[in-house]
Protein backbone atom coordinates (compact mmCIF):
# COMPACT_ATOMS: atom_id res chain seq x y z
CA UNK A 1 0.00 0.00 0.00
CA UNK A 2 1.24 3.37 -1.03
CA UNK A 3 1.23 6.21 1.00
CA UNK A 4 1.65 10.20 -0.10
CA UNK A 5 3.55 11.67 2.81
CA UNK A 6 5.39 15.25 2.11
CA UNK A 7 8.84 16.47 3.81
CA UNK A 8 7.32 18.26 6.64
CA UNK A 9 3.80 17.34 6.33
CA UNK A 10 2.81 14.74 9.01
CA UNK A 11 -0.53 13.78 6.99
CA UNK A 12 -0.90 10.40 4.67
CA UNK A 13 -2.48 9.84 1.18
CA UNK A 14 -3.42 6.54 0.42
CA UNK A 15 -5.59 6.57 -2.69
CA UNK A 16 -8.53 3.39 -3.36
CA UNK A 17 -8.52 1.07 -6.19
CA UNK A 18 -6.91 2.52 -9.70
CA UNK A 19 -6.51 5.87 -7.89
CA UNK A 20 -3.55 8.22 -7.64
CA UNK A 21 -2.01 11.12 -6.14
CA UNK A 22 -0.15 13.68 -8.14
CA UNK A 23 1.60 17.14 -7.17
CA UNK A 24 1.61 19.35 -9.68
CA UNK A 25 4.98 20.63 -11.44
CA UNK A 26 4.58 24.80 -11.72
CA UNK A 27 4.41 26.80 -14.37
CA UNK A 28 7.34 29.47 -15.11
CA UNK A 29 6.88 32.73 -14.11
CA UNK A 30 8.56 34.21 -17.15
CA UNK A 31 7.91 33.56 -21.26
CA UNK A 32 10.40 32.51 -23.54
CA UNK A 33 10.63 35.78 -25.00
CA UNK A 34 11.34 37.20 -21.30
CA UNK A 35 7.68 38.72 -19.82
CA UNK A 36 6.79 37.87 -16.24
CA UNK A 37 3.54 36.58 -16.10
CA UNK A 38 1.41 37.60 -12.93
CA UNK A 39 -0.10 34.35 -11.44
CA UNK A 40 -3.65 35.03 -12.81
CA UNK A 41 -2.62 34.65 -15.95
CA UNK A 42 -0.43 31.64 -15.73
CA UNK A 43 -1.84 28.50 -16.84
CA UNK A 44 -1.93 25.66 -14.38
CA UNK A 45 0.11 22.87 -16.27
CA UNK A 46 -1.14 19.43 -16.83
CA UNK A 47 2.21 18.10 -15.44
CA UNK A 48 2.88 16.27 -12.31
CA UNK A 49 4.73 13.80 -10.35
CA UNK A 50 3.12 10.88 -8.85
CA UNK A 51 3.10 11.20 -5.19
CA UNK A 52 1.31 7.79 -3.95
CA UNK A 53 -0.42 5.05 -6.29
CA UNK A 54 -3.29 2.74 -5.00
CA UNK A 55 -3.57 -1.17 -5.23
CA UNK A 56 -4.82 -0.81 -8.37
CA UNK A 57 -8.68 -1.44 -10.07
CA UNK A 58 -10.96 -4.07 -8.97
CA UNK A 59 -11.92 -7.01 -12.06
CA UNK A 60 -14.23 -8.78 -12.19
CA UNK A 61 -12.86 -11.91 -11.23
CA UNK A 62 -11.74 -10.10 -7.97
CA UNK A 63 -7.91 -10.09 -8.41
CA UNK A 64 -6.57 -6.40 -9.28
CA UNK A 65 -5.12 -4.90 -11.85
CA UNK A 66 -1.49 -3.43 -11.60
CA UNK A 67 -1.12 0.05 -11.97
CA UNK A 68 1.43 1.06 -14.90
CA UNK A 69 2.34 4.16 -12.85
CA UNK A 70 4.90 3.97 -9.88
CA UNK A 71 5.41 7.10 -7.21
CA UNK A 72 8.33 9.86 -8.67
CA UNK A 73 6.64 9.15 -12.36
CA UNK A 74 6.74 12.43 -14.10
CA UNK A 75 2.87 12.37 -16.06
CA UNK A 76 0.74 14.22 -18.44
CA UNK A 77 -2.29 14.15 -17.40
CA UNK A 78 -6.00 15.62 -18.67
CA UNK A 79 -7.34 19.36 -17.20
CA UNK A 80 -10.60 18.14 -16.17
CA UNK A 81 -10.02 15.07 -14.07
CA UNK A 82 -8.34 16.22 -11.29
CA UNK A 83 -9.51 16.97 -8.03
CA UNK A 84 -7.61 19.10 -6.01
CA UNK A 85 -6.73 18.50 -2.05
CA UNK A 86 -5.06 21.11 0.16
CA UNK A 87 -3.36 19.68 3.13
CA UNK A 88 -1.85 22.30 5.14
CA UNK A 89 0.14 24.77 2.41
CA UNK A 90 0.52 21.73 0.30
CA UNK A 91 -2.01 21.32 -2.93
CA UNK A 92 -2.45 17.36 -3.94
CA UNK A 93 -4.22 15.82 -7.34
CA UNK A 94 -6.39 12.95 -7.38
CA UNK A 95 -7.77 11.51 -10.39
CA UNK A 96 -7.97 7.68 -12.05
CA UNK A 97 -5.10 6.16 -13.33
CA UNK A 98 -6.98 6.24 -16.56
CA UNK A 99 -6.87 10.39 -16.79
CA UNK A 100 -3.17 10.06 -17.22
CA UNK A 101 -2.29 10.15 -20.81
CA UNK A 102 1.75 9.95 -20.65
CA UNK A 103 4.81 9.32 -18.49
CA UNK A 104 7.37 11.69 -19.68
CA UNK A 105 10.96 10.40 -20.13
Amino acid sequence: MATATKKKTKVKLEPMGDKVVVERIESSEKTAGGIVLPDSSREKPNRGTIVAVGPGKLLDDGSRGEMQVKPGDEVLFTSYAPETIELGDEEYLLMSESDILAVVE
